[in-house]
């Protein structure tokens, strides 16, 4: 067999070749092509590709293989629940230079396996977690749109020699054993892809590449901001509640909740910058075992506002303001208490903090609720 080499443009592929090699892979060909960080050889799903695929990089039946989507809305057909911690870093990192493994309960899997063709679910699947890359190469992105199939794409090399990164050491090694090579250039990195696994454990790089563990840490980072008026009473207990809730759900200490992906904030819409929260709030907290008493009060900016993924505000008038700050807070500003305003109990007696303190509490109880972990 004589492998067909065709020349694209790196930014502007043909989409006629892009379709020839499509159809190839569909067909159950195998077809090398370039990603941003090395060449890949695409295979479609099927047991008969994927044991040529096998034989040909030198690896055993048992060896599962990296789904790649031309784009990361695609993950929803193989994913039916996606944590907020792995959703940051889909929507941090893809299209990228980086390979998550997912994890999966078994309530999940079983779904799964009643949408997925057999053969795609058995061979991408593996111990309840499933590999998947979204590449940010113009060629990549085409050609997995263009496929009918489920694809995989390991690179393209004999297991145990240097991954490609141009098309000459492609041919190198897979002369006359695949199909098809689209020529696009040199790769941008020239080194692989970073291989990190996220769940409610934490992440875990399992295959170091581009991104390094700080850089994906903190990509994948969870930021909650709890905004009042001057971050003295209602905002510094929603801070200190929504940790101890998190912390429970997590089944964490409140002090590793930043070490396993999740940062909590509160900040008020006044300059009032450097204050200790009030002393009715800290006793109010106190009495349901939280200690805020180390807090001090920050103001409310349009940077703290985009560094943060969800914002929960007291009153209306709250949301108005943060959303006058940024504009893009508008999706993600909310209420704390959904259509309750929760009142400003400043200059009251404990008694009203302590109500206002409840409502906070279960408040919090219904957001740490809703979140999928």
């Amino acid at each position: 067999m004589q492998t067909k080499v065709i020349k694209l443009a790196p930014n502007r592929p043909d989409i006629a070749k892009i379709n020839e090699a499509a159809a190839l892979i569909d067909a159950g060909g195998l077809v090398a092509f370039p990603t941003e960080t090395v060449y890949g050889i695409a295979c479609r799903v099927k047991t008969d590709s994927l044991t040529r695929l096998g034989k040909l990089k030198g690896r055993g039946p048992q060896k599962h293989y990296t789904l790649h989507i031309s784009q990361k809305s695609d993950v929803e057909k193989y994913l039916p629940i996606v944590g907020i911690r792995a959703q940051k870093l889909i929507e941090s990192a893809w299209p990228g230079p980086l390979t998550i493994v997912f994890e999966l309960n078994a309530q999940d899997i079983d779904k799964q396996r009643n949408i997925l063709e057999k053969q795609v679910f058995e061979n991408l699947y593996k111990d309840n977690s499933i590999g998947i890359r979204c590449p940010d190469n113009p060629v990549a992105s085409m050609l997995l749109e263009q496929t009918h199939s489920a694809v995989v794409a390991p690179s393209a090399n004999i297991t145990g020699q240097p991954p490609p990164t141009d098309a000459e050491s492609v041919l190198a090694q897979l002369s006359g054993q695949i199909e098809l090579l689209l020529d696009a250039g040199a790769c941008k990195y020239k080194k692989s892809s970073t291989v990190a696994k996220i769940g409610k454990k934490g992440l875990e790089i399992l295959r170091p590449g581009v991104y390094s563990q700080t850089e994906l840490e903190a990509m994948s980072e969870v930021k909650f901001l709890f905004v009042c008026t001057g971050n003295t009473c209602r905002s510094p207990m929603a801070e200190g509640m929504f940790r101890k809730y998190l912390a429970k759900k997590l089944q964490c200490e409140v002090d590793d909740l930043e070490k396993n992906g999740y940062k909590t904030l509160s900040a008020g819409v006044m300059n009032m910058q450097g204050n200790p929260a009030s002393a009715e709030a800290i006793a109010a907290c106190a009495a349901k075992g939280i200690d805020i008493k180390a807090h001090t009060s920050r103001t409310l900016s349009q940077q703290l506002i985009e560094e943060s993924d969800f914002v929960f505000a007291m009153t209306r008038m709250h949301c108005e303001r943060i959303i006058a700050l940024s504009g893009e807070a508008a999706n993600k500003c909310v209420l704390l208490a959904e259509n309750e305003e929760i009142a400003d109990p400043i200059g009251q007696p404990q008694e009203v903090y302590s109500n206002c303190a409840d409502l906070i509490e279960k408040a919090v109880k219904k957001r740490i609720g809703e979140l999928v972990i």
